[in-house]
């Protein structure tokens, strides 16, 4: 049986997570598939055969780095793997950095429309360079949000200039490499040494683009994601099981490339 990570999930603190949906919910205008909380993100992962989900937190200010580093800490288990978050107005950045190391942690989560900002603005240069320094990975929200007025914050173009500027970064783009920017991914990325996780995209792209963009882009760099709660677990496993990608493919994007994604930040 196939084991099968999730690599972009989201879960809140159990005080916090229904105050945190119903906001979420009304700006995205979607209707989210658990209750936000832990327990309800593993009974998903039990009627999805999921075997480890990826928890991706997201600091919306400075000042909540301490908080959000102290959760993951006690979230985290052989199936719940919390990556933290920082802002990038945070100071201390490469500190900050530094500890997530030390504690264990495979890297972050950022997002530009959240914490306000475009993706090559030099002062994302320390995140960048301390993200490296320290082998950590970052996956990051990638392409448009439904949630927010369209501008073009982190589009496939300066993705690339990106992963041209910064080559040992580990950066894994979400939403099958840009939300909503997809004959602009297959332009500028496919075919690329960067990461992209396939989540909330495979429902909004023909069946032929997506099975073309999969076969395409080097397959140690395909991995599986939902964005749960925002996409039933179940129902994207599906939806890559459909373009009949055959088992080999199927094992790298399921789990073979993220769980040696995660492992080689342990080194």
């Amino acid at each position: 049986m196939t084991m099968i990570i999730d690599f972009h999930t989201h879960v809140f603190p159990d005080h916090i997570a229904f105050q945190a949906l119903e906001k979420l919910q009304i700006a995205a205008k979607t209707k989210a598939n658990t209750e936000g909380t832990v327990s309800s993100l593993l009974q998903s992962m039990d009627n999805a055969g999921i075997d480890s989900s990826v928890i991706c937190s997201i600091a919306t200010r400075p000042g909540q780095f301490d908080n959000i580093l102290q959760w993951s800490e006690a979230i985290q288990s052989p199936r719940i793997i919390p990556l933290p978050s920082i802002h990038p107005d945070e100071k201390e950045i490469g500190q900050k950095l530094s500890l997530i190391k030390q504690k264990g942690f495979a890297g972050i989560k950022i997002h530009p429309y959240y914490q306000d900002f475009f993706i090559n603005e030099a002062r994302l240069a320390p995140v960048y360079e301390s993200l490296i320094k320290e082998n950590l990975l970052v996956v990051m929200h990638t392409g448009y949000d439904i949630a927010f007025d369209y501008d073009n914050r982190v589009t496939p173009l300066p993705i690339a200039e990106l992963i041209t500027r910064y080559p040992e970064l580990k950066l894994v783009t979400t939403h099958f490499g840009a939300w909503s920017a997809w004959d602009e991914v297959e332009k500028h990325l496919i075919g690329k040494p960067v990461y992209i996780e396939t989540s909330l995209s495979l429902q909004s792209i023909s069946h032929e683009q997506a099975k073309r963009m999969f076969q395409a882009h080097p397959p140690e760099f395909l991995i599986f994601g939902s964005d749960s709660p925002w996409e039933d677990q179940k129902e994207s496993i599906a939806r890559i099981k459909a373009l009949n990608l055959g088992k080999e493919m199927e094992n790298r994007i399921f789990s073979e490339n993220a769980r040696r994604l995660l492992e080689s930040c342990k080194d």
